[in-house]
């Protein structure tokens, strides 16, 4: 068993879940050991696989601790599956050592629907809290927004909807102490009369409020140019629109790549613009903001894309232990607790 020290931070990761597991979660945790040497982990999943991975790695000697088990939430698993193998599943133990205190936070790259399953039966959503949704930050021109939900519900109420830019601005101030983040509802067209009812109904309610800075209907192209500083959707059109975003920057990057790759022309633009090209190619690149969290629950808990290198599964768990750095669950629940949600339904 690992020993935490006063200045240390333990970090659960679920070893079985995601495309390339149980290798990259643990490559990925010696890549961020280099970088943070004050955290430890507590790796859940079959021991039999996990530990020769782990005796490759020197860096991660005393720092691990491996906890046995045999069951784990498949890719294309349901949520009810999911919540029958409960705890007893390398997920579900992930989340339940936040829970009983054990770590300061979760890393899974596990399938989104049990996973949001899993956190919610274990963790409990904050008080007040109807649905947690799924957050990250999106770079921009300007710097990047906060952009919920992406995946965890798919289909949302207006009041989810003002939740979620409540949260999603409490979780912009932390980051960027900006007292009160714009907050735009991702939309079909910025005319009133565009949209689904319940984006119309949740707009009339921000407009109403003077708790947040609701700026009001944006579009996709929104997004890049950095219009709102929080941008809030529904689970299924915020992950269509991650998804699209993440094919977009790899579709240039490829392009970019094979062009330079090109007889004489190619390869004198490219050693002239390498440099350029560089940074674009760094700004642009989805795994080195690979990370997003469950906003909403009582646990920092960390989602990992599934398809995630070792390098963007150690940029998650990075995301997760600067939440605890900065003590974001108090902080959150700090915030929750001046607002006062049931009012807010009946502002329509």
């Amino acid at each position: 068993m690992i020993k935490r020290k006063k200045d240390s931070l333990i970090v659960s990761l679920d070893a079985m879940g995601g495309d390339n597991a149980p290798d990259v979660v643990i490559e990925g945790a010696s890549i961020y050991s280099k970088k943070n040497k004050n955290v430890k982990y507590i790796i859940h999943g079959d021991e039999e696989h996990i530990l020769p991975i782990i005796n490759n790695f020197r860096n991660l000697k005393n720092k691990v601790e491996v906890i046995h088990t045999d069951k784990f939430i498949l890719s294309d698993e349901k949520p009810s599956n999911a919540l029958r193998k409960g705890r007893d599943s390398s997920m579900g133990m992930t989340f339940q050592a936040v829970k009983d205190g054990k770590a300061d936070c979760a890393v899974s790259a596990g399938n989104t629907g049990a996973l949001m399953a899993l956190s919610l039966f274990i963790l409990r959503p904050m008080e007040g809290v109807k649905r947690p949704a799924i957050c990250t930050a999106i770079p921009h021109s300007k710097g990047w927004s906060a952009v919920l939900d992406l995946g965890a519900n798919l289909e949302c109420s207006a009041e989810n909807l003002v939740q979620f830019g409540l949260m999603g601005s409490v979780f912009y101030n932390i980051y960027k102490q900006e007292k009160k983040p714009s907050i735009g509802l991702l939309n079909i067209g910025t005319e009133e009369m565009k949209g689904r009812e319940e984006i119309k109904q949740a707009s009339e309610i921000l407009e109403k409020t003077n708790v947040v800075n609701y700026y009001g209907f944006v579009e996709g192209n929104d997004i890049g140019k950095g219009t709102t500083d929080v941008i809030v959707a529904d689970g299924f059109t915020g992950n269509v629109t991650l998804k699209t975003i993440e094919g977009t920057a790899t579709f240039i990057a490829n392009t970019i790549k094979t062009e330079f790759k090109k007889p004489i022309f190619g390869l004198l633009a490219g050693i002239i613009g390498y440099p350029v090209f560089r940074k674009i190619k760094k700004k642009m690149n989805p795994e080195l903001y690979n990370g997003a969290i469950l906003l909403g629950l009582n646990g920092v808990a960390v989602k990992s894309h599934g398809s995630a290198s070792a390098v963007g599964f150690a940029n998650a768990i990075g995301v997760a232990v600067e939440l605890v750095e900065r003590d974001f669950i108090k902080k959150l629940k700090s915030e929750l607790t001046k607002i006062k949600f049931s009012e807010m339904k009946d502002k329509v």
